[in-house]
């Protein structure tokens, strides 16, 4: 019985993590807006950050949570980021292509922009390299001086992506142009209908404390996640690192697939694809920074192979865009081969 309290807990925390993240995206959108910052700046730091912020505390959360196995399940958030979006969340753009693409309404290739999309992946590629390469080395001087080159590192990918952005076209000047209704704000509204309709006039600090209820929500939520893969994790015989490593990422992950389908169905393939290779770069540095600098960060077994494995997931999509120019949704639904092979491999570790 107990342990069916810990599927339901662990149930309960993916969903209160995935309404702070949210919340969360919807309040900064509004800060960003009562600030009068540009869409660029609002859709790709602070709404990136906030799709981004439930697999950046989770690991934070599980390493400070003093829970015996917290380094262990920390690690396997970090790691299980990158290795989820190389393999299923491929497959999860791949769906939505060939079901969108039925009856000749649109190709089954991916109408992105290649320079934008081959930096994350090379970005990327580069950024995991090194972050495996310390995991093999186990000099703590060499995590330290990484921790700092990653951080600097995706500062430097961050202004290059707004430099080149710049200089191009949108693929749809309306895309992404409005925003969702302050839920908090609607909220108020129902219980007191005296009060005025939302505007942005900075005369609120609305926005604020949705902002600060969504981070309340995501620690809140992760908090849980973490006692209830140490529970489920034990009584299964299932290493908690690899249990973290398959679990976790599914969920933190639902924003940016959710949001790629939608670009999918929109014919945004750029957005779309993009959603994802930019989660990639930021998951191999921020994230990978915290493992560097609060755990002994020691890859082996299967914290050493998902990440080999989310590195040559990412080569495939570097390799095949870079020489044959496209990528097309047969491709990326191959990835998926790579993340049922590390489910076989775990499996037979138990």
């Amino acid at each position: 019985m107990l342990i069916h309290m810990d599927w339901v807990l662990l149930v309960i925390s993916l969903f209160v993590i995935l309404a702070g993240a949210e919340l969360f995206t919807n309040g900064v959108e509004w800060v960003g807006e009562g600030f009068g910052l540009s869409e660029g700046a609002v859709g790709s730091v602070l709404a990136a950050v906030g799709t981004a912020l439930p697999e950046t505390i989770l690991p934070i959360i599980a390493i400070a949570s003093g829970h015996a196995s917290g380094e262990e399940i920390g690690v396997g958030a970090i790691l299980g980021a990158p290795f989820m979006l190389t393999t299923l969340a491929m497959v999860v753009i791949a769906v939505a292509i060939l079901i969108f693409a039925r009856g000749g309404r649109r190709s089954r290739d991916l109408d992105i922009d290649r320079g934008v999309i081959r930096q994350d992946l090379g970005y990327f590629l580069v950024m995991y390299t090194l972050a495996v390469i310390a995991g093999l080395l186990h000099v703590k001087v060499i995590d330290y001086g990484l921790a700092i080159v990653l951080v600097v590192g995706y500062g430097y990918y961050v202004r290059r992506h707004f430099q080149t952005s710049g200089d191009e076209e949108p693929e749809d000047e309306t895309a992404g142009s409005e925003i969702n209704p302050l839920y908090l704000w609607g909220w108020l509204r129902r219980v007191n209908r005296r009060l005025p309709v939302w505007s942005v006039d900075g005369s609120t600090a609305t926005p604020f404390v949705q902002v600060a209820l969504a981070l309340g929500l995501i620690v809140l939520g992760a908090e849980i996640f973490v006692g209830a893969v140490s529970t489920l994790g034990e009584a299964a015989g299932i290493p908690p690192l690899a249990f973290s490593l398959l679990v976790a990422p599914l969920a933190t992950e639902l924003p940016e697939k959710f949001n790629s389908v939608l670009w999918v169905r929109r014919r945004k393939d750029t957005l779309a694809m993009g959603n994802m290779t930019g989660a990639m770069v930021f998951q191999s540095s921020f994230p990978v920074t915290i493992g560097l600098l609060f755990t002994p960060w020691e890859l082996t077994n299967e914290a050493l192979i998902a990440a080999l494995v989310a590195l040559v997931a990412g080569s495939v999509l570097y390799l095949t865009l870079r020489f044959r120019g496209r990528l097309s949704a047969p491709l990326l639904l191959l990835q998926g081969v790579f993340y049922l092979g590390y489910v076989g491999y775990v499996l037979t570790r138990i």
